[in-house]
């Protein structure tokens, strides 16, 4: 018999509402995981890990010129569906380009 598991986005919006997150802040979380994932040519997240999170990150920053907060959303995003979805946690994330320049000695981990 096949598990018959929710598709990876109503996995997150599942784990928002058990976290009882506002649904401004579901609809971002969403809209960026989607961004991510069609920014990797839609590669499921399981897949990818730091290199790739970096190289998304960097591009908001270096093409899409978003501001700081913006980086800090997405990544929040991001990070929120690789710890509280897939349970998967995260090295460093190198980001050259983005929220370094305005923090230089942040670590994301």
């Amino acid at each position: 018999m096949t598990e018959n598991k929710p598709k990876l986005l109503d996995q997150v919006r599942q784990v928002i509402r058990i976290k009882h997150y506002s649904l401004r802040t579901e609809e971002a979380y969403i809209n960026w995981i989607k961004r991510f994932i069609f920014f990797h040519n839609k590669r499921h997240p399981i897949e990818m890990g730091e290199k790739e999170l970096g190289e998304f990150i960097t591009h908001l920053a270096k093409n899409e010129k978003v501001s700081a907060s913006t980086q800090n959303q997405a990544l929040c995003a991001i990070v929120f569906l690789y710890k509280n979805v897939l349970k998967k946690g995260f090295g460093t994330v190198y980001l050259p380009y983005t929220i370094e320049q305005k923090y230089p000695n942040a670590k994301y981990e």
